[in-house]
């Protein structure tokens, strides 16, 4: 098989091994650092996770593709995901998502042609107090409202972010 994963990746897993009792506690980190490096986690990538760690590349996939921190697809360099339920959308989530995909000429769910941006759905972010929230890439971004995502919008376009 050939390697898609650099020798970061490897050297990283080799560290992390020691704190796991089993290899196969492994494949969170593994995702995390292959989509790191990646941007998103390609079919051969976790197939190259699933043969280091010694586990089905199936077993790999149940586990990306349960949680929607991974990326299954290719995303955006800034991947916006605003937080829809119950609590945010309470406070206007559902009227920023509109807002965001006017803004950006995208809806729910796609990338911008020049890769800036990927707008998606999330479920909850755990920031009920402080809703409405979206996750920017890896930082949380809250109290939202049109304003203040229309100003964190720009300042990515400017290259301020």
């Amino acid at each position: 098989m050939a390697k898609n994963l650099s020798e970061k990746f490897y050297t990283v897993m080799k560290k992390l091994e020691p704190r796991y009792p089993s290899k196969k506690a492994l494949i969170l980190p593994a995702l995390h650092q292959a989509q790191e490096e990646c941007g998103w986690l390609p079919a051969e990538v976790m197939e190259e996770i699933g043969e280091y760690i010694g586990v089905h590349p199936a077993q790999i996939r149940e586990v990306a593709s349960f949680y929607t921190m991974y990326n299954l697809k290719p995303v955006g360099k800034n991947h916006l995901r605003i937080c829809t339920n119950v609590a945010c959308c309470l406070r206007g989530s559902d009227e920023l998502m509109g807002f965001a995909e006017k803004k950006l000429g995208i809806k729910c769910g796609e990338t911008t042609a020049d890769g800036l941006f990927t707008l998606s759905e999330e479920e909850c972010l755990g920031a009920c107090t402080t809703a409405p929230a979206m996750m920017a890439n890896d930082d949380y971004v809250e109290s939202l409202d049109v304003n203040s995502l229309n100003d964190y919008i720009e300042k990515i376009k400017q290259g301020v972010k």
